[in-house]
């Protein structure tokens, strides 16, 4: 039988890697350049490869304070980092040719559809303009939320520069603060109106581009899609789970257990020192790292859908029913990749953390296994070990936050082959468990 042989340089799933990659690299020189560092303070090669990866993968993780290392316009290139981040080199390459007037090749759609994993080429460049449009004005609500807040604190011109910068690294789901003495949001924990801000903007941005046109669009929950119903009903309870058991394990105000469900959803803002949190704390934030944000949104995490095909999926074992969702079935292609995602995921973790253990033996596991799932989840909490790893640590670090922006999948798609095979076998059981 002839095989087809593929080129991976050709496939959609390529050009979107080598995409964030050149972003990354682009946005590493720009950070080493002297204009974007402050006077008397060193930034090396690997810290400011570390910090335009945590942008462009919209993570948060930090080896260096971005406000006492870098100058307003390191901090501005830091800032276009986590928006094309979160917006995909695709689709800012789409918007850049709409704004030129250009007509978008096929090529072009072709791999925003493999960038949002959509179905079809129909639509595409109307949807990119409302991507833009409605990032923007999410944005722009809570630039001047966000500004109300920190005028109190700084003058006036630099807390327009400081909300901007929030804005959007919460939307993006980006835990980048520019505060200083990497305090992140802790000396706001109990202020109402930027803990509720910068809640609305990462529950949004984590919904995903889709879900939100969707509910735009159609007000009444029973007209929305399969996919907007599980994303919606999938999101709400973990928060309100993430919520309940962080306050049953932590000594933190209710607004603050509130927070971190929705922060740990992949943003990586903290109104409290992760440090402190218990084991327990620790753990429950692990989790709520991993299941991370949904498909088409701006975080990472192996996507609340696939969670919930997966809880389908079990489900169906013990009632002995085909999985379904609000009266529509599931496909045996949707759970067995949401099946894959998972096992992928899962070993990404795995390794990275064995990786980080052996190098970096006198940290605890539980610290360095939260750091990896924080990365592979494009997160950015942190219990306050990260600007202490090692140069190789930090490299492990970085592939973990990239191959969680991009997603297992996606990758995977470099290799795999497209090519039909004819050929069927004979099964024959296998005992499992």
């Amino acid at each position: 039988m002839k095989k087809t042989k593929i080129n991976i340089w050709k496939t959609p799933g390529m050009f979107i890697t080598a995409g964030f990659a050149g972003v990354i690299l682009a946005g590493t020189l720009l950070l080493l350049m002297p204009f974007s560092v402050r006077d008397g303070v060193h930034v090396s090669v690997i810290d400011a490869l570390f910090t335009s990866t945590s942008a462009v993968c919209v993570t948060g993780l930090i080896a260096i304070d971005v406000a006492d290392h870098f100058t307003a316009f390191g901090q501005g290139v830091v800032a276009v980092l986590i928006q094309i981040g979160g917006l995909g080199v695709t689709s800012v390459g789409v918007g850049l040719i709409i704004a030129a007037g250009r007509r978008v090749s096929i090529r072009g759609r072709g791999l925003v559809k493999e960038a949002w994993n959509i179905d079809t080429y129909g639509g595409i460049v109307r949807l990119v303009k409302s991507v833009l449009f409605l990032t923007l004005g999410f944005e722009f609500v809570g630039a001047v939320l966000s500004f109300t807040v920190f005028v109190q604190d700084w003058e006036p011109l630099h807390a327009v520069g400081i909300s901007i910068f929030h804005s959007i690294a919460a939307f993006n789901n980006s835990g980048f603060d520019i505060l200083g003495g990497l305090r992140n949001l802790i000396p706001y924990q109990d202020n109402v109106v930027l803990n509720l801000t910068t809640c609305f903007l990462i529950i949004f941005g984590g919904l995903g581009f889709l879900v939100i046109l969707d509910i735009f669009k159609h007000r009444r929950f029973r007209k929305w899609t399969l996919h907007s119903k599980v994303v919606v009903i999938t999101t709400i309870g973990l928060l309100l789970a993430g919520t309940l058991l962080l306050k049953a394990t932590e000594d933190i105000s209710w607004m603050g257990a509130f927070f971190h469900s929705v922060s740990a959803r992949t943003a990586g803002f903290s109104t409290y020192s992760i440090g402190d949190f218990t084991n327990a704390g620790l753990f429950v934030l692990c989790l709520l790292m991993f299941v991370g944000a949904s498909p088409g949104s701006t975080g990472g995490g192996i996507k609340t859908s696939t969670f919930f095909v997966l809880i389908q999926s079990v489900k169906s074992v013990f009632t002995k029913r085909k999985p379904s969702a609000f009266h529509r079935g599931i496909s045996d292609s949707n759970i067995s990749k949401a099946s894959l995602i998972t096992i992928l995921s899962g070993a990404v973790v795995c390794i990275a953390t064995f990786l980080v253990c052996v190098l970096e033996p006198k940290l605890d596991f539980i610290q360095i296994f939260f750091e990896v799932v924080s990365a592979f989840g494009t997160v950015g909490l942190s219990t306050g070990i990260t600007p202490d790893l090692s140069w190789a640590a930090k490299l492990v670090i970085i592939f973990v936050m990239f191959v969680g922006r991009l997603g297992a999948m996606t990758l995977v798609s470099m290799w795999i082959s497209h090519s039909e095979s004819n050929v069927q076998y004979t099964e024959e059981p296998i005992s499992i468990g």
